[in-house]
């Protein structure tokens, strides 16, 4: 198939793109480099530099795609409060662009990365499944929510096959420090610069962490099964304190933190049920966080200090 992925030089867009390579496909990225890495692209992919809001219709009338793979974001939550018409603009308007040349260029599937810990907010009962009312905390949440809507209302109207993955929290290789929800890669920013790991509050805030591998998984199923909206994710909450441990165990040493104000209007727990993803898609994940862990720091310990 050919595929074209947006943000397919960012952190998960990225390694997507090496896994639909890998099983053959034809993949074509765009991503305008505000926050991907050229560095992460793919040799064999076909790349144009270019914003998800441009003027694409030339090259999707010069490469055909069957299948759009929609990363490209603005992914950070304070950014959405500080400028929510810039988060509006790339997450809502940049999704309807490309809806709307899909429909006009014959494209069969769109699959769309949305956020299982921003849609929800924070639901009466945990985990979150996907009946759980959508009850976003923040601008961005909003945009994600209205980016789904708006891909439902295409595939009521034009018959577009729609795919909507919603993560929970993606760690790995690849993901810059500074990204939102990147507290794994944060703190080993931290502790390969020997400073210490920053805890917000008292460090009991959990989240579901999933291996950015098991992810790529999920899209490479979404290419075939059934239109659908799944949680990807583990099921399992884990602490900021855990983390910690975690990492402490890793190093074989005390991880060096300590504890800060905590953020306001952060969420204070967030875990999805995943059970819809193993039954419909026979997605599970496979990657223990210690083992996911220990990829990304021994990732990030290769990489020259810039």
């Amino acid at each position: 198939m050919k595929i074209l992925v947006t943000g397919g030089c960012g952190f998960i867009g990225s390694h997507i793109v090496d896994a639909y390579i890998a099983k053959g496909h034809e993949v074509v990225v765009i991503d305008d480099l505000s926050t991907g890495d050229i560095g992460n692209l793919n040799p064999e992919a076909k790349f144009y530099e270019m914003d998800v809001n441009g003027d694409l219709q030339d090259v999707f009338k010069r490469e055909k795609f069957e299948v759009i793979n929609h990363h490209a974001a603005q992914i950070n939550v304070r950014t959405s409060v500080d400028d929510p018409l810039f988060d509006a603009r790339v997450n809502i308007l940049g999704t309807i662009n490309l809806l709307s040349l899909a429909v006009e260029q014959g494209v069969k599937r769109f699959i769309y990365a949305s956020s299982g810990g921003a849609v929800y907010g924070e639901p009466e009962k945990l985990p979150a499944s996907e009946n759980t009312p959508l009850s976003p905390l923040s601008p961005y949440g909003v945009s994600k929510v209205a980016a789904e809507k708006y891909i439902l209302a295409y595939a009521h109207l034009f018959a577009l096959d729609s795919f909507i993955l919603r993560y929970s929290n993606v760690f790995g290789p690849r993901q810059i420090a500074k990204s939102e929800a990147g507290v794994i890669s944060i703190f080993i920013e931290h502790i390969l610069k020997g400073e210490p790991c920053i805890v917000y509050g008292d460090g009991k805030q959990t989240r579901d962490y999933v291996f950015v591998g098991d992810v790529v998984e999920a899209n490479i199923l979404a290419l075939d099964g059934s239109p659908n909206i799944i949680n990807i994710g583990t099921g399992i909450e884990t602490s900021v304190n855990d983390l910690i441990t975690i990492f402490s165990s890793i190093l074989g040493r005390n991880a060096e933190h300590q504890h800060v104000d905590p953020r306001p209007g952060e969420v204070l727990r967030s875990v999805l049920d995943c059970q819809k993803a193993s039954l419909e898609i026979g997605w599970r994940p496979e990657v223990v966080l210690k083992d996911g862990i220990i990829r990304t720091l021994e990732y990030f310990k290769k990489i020259p200090e810039s």
